[in-house]
């Protein structure tokens, strides 16, 4: 692993599960092979995030991807364009979870309701471990 997917890593490891009081490193839902950076053009990197929601059906695996891309996007020190995805056959509508995730009309969309903000950010909010 080197060092930008190390940084990248290090943010989303500690994001908490929207159910579960634990974190998504701790629920295996992030792996450090999950995460791989490559440079895009110049000045950016592209970013691919690969996880693996906790069952099959999880209807949270959209605001799972949501809190990494808000986390990464408030914390990243580099310039970067996100591609988050769920690793293949792990989730029974892995294609549109994955169109949601990555659809920027969408992202923008849900960061306007208050609530689904509040939730967001309760997840991605550094904990001491």
């Amino acid at each position: 692993m080197n060092d930008l997917e190390g940084e990248v890593y290090d943010l989303i490891r500690t994001i908490q599960d929207p159910e579960k009081p634990e974190t998504l490193e701790e629920l295996e839902v992030v792996y450090e092979n999950g995460v791989r950076v490559d440079q895009f053009n110049k000045e950016t990197h592209l970013v691919h995030i690969e996880f693996t929601p906790t069952v099959p059906h999880c209807s949270l695996a959209t605001l799972i991807g949501l809190c990494m891309r808000v986390k990464l996007r408030e914390n990243l020190s580099f310039k970067h364009k996100l591609d988050i995805m769920i690793k293949k056959g792990t989730h029974s509508s892995e294609d549109e979870v994955n169109k949601q995730i990555n659809d920027k009309e969408r992202i923008a969309a849900a960061m306007e309701n208050p609530n689904l903000q509040q939730l967001v950010n309760n997840c991605i909010e550094e904990r001491d471990y």
